[in-house]
């Protein structure tokens, strides 16, 4: 491996080959108490900072603004706003997909932040469109985003 800087892009070299990863994403605290929630308690929670009264979700260790340690975590409840969205037709291989799947940011009134995720039980979506998650049933949670099982417009 080479330390020298490299200032100019067009002198960059490049190896014939394969990069191999062995490395684990890990949650983290913050995130781990995040699915955790959603798992044991069906919550789906933000982190508070009292110093600039934002919520964050997902929830984050310490605040982005003033950097003080985020301790207070609050339920905000399962239902959000459609920020932005995509329709996707075909699958990760190139098929297309018999019904076309509906991906989208939901933000949570209140927060900054939100979750992506997918829209179902409708054929229609608009931006602003009130959303509500619906989860997996407790028994079938594992800590994981896919605890939530898709979001659905909001009666």
């Amino acid at each position: 491996m080479s330390l020298e800087k490299i200032t100019n892009p067009f002198n960059a070299r490049h190896w014939i080959g394969h990069m191999e990863a062995d490395y684990v994403y890990t949650l983290g605290v913050a995130g781990e108490r995040f699915f955790k929630e959603i798992k044991e308690n069906g919550k789906i929670m933000g982190a508070k900072c009292q110093k600039c009264n934002i919520t964050y979700v997902p929830p984050r260790m310490y605040c982005e603004k003033c950097f003080e340690k985020l301790k207070e975590w609050v339920d905000i409840g399962k239902k959000g706003v459609v920020h932005t969205f995509t329709i996707a037709t075909i699958d990760i291989n190139g098929e297309k997909l018999e019904k076309p799947t509906i991906y989208a940011l939901i933000k949570f009134d209140g927060t900054c932040g939100g979750i992506i995720h997918k829209i179902d039980e409708t054929d229609t979506v608009y931006i602003g469109m009130e959303v509500e998650a619906v989860l997996k049933p407790s028994n079938e949670r594992k800590a994981s985003i896919n605890d939530i099982a898709y979001f659905k417009p909001a009666k």
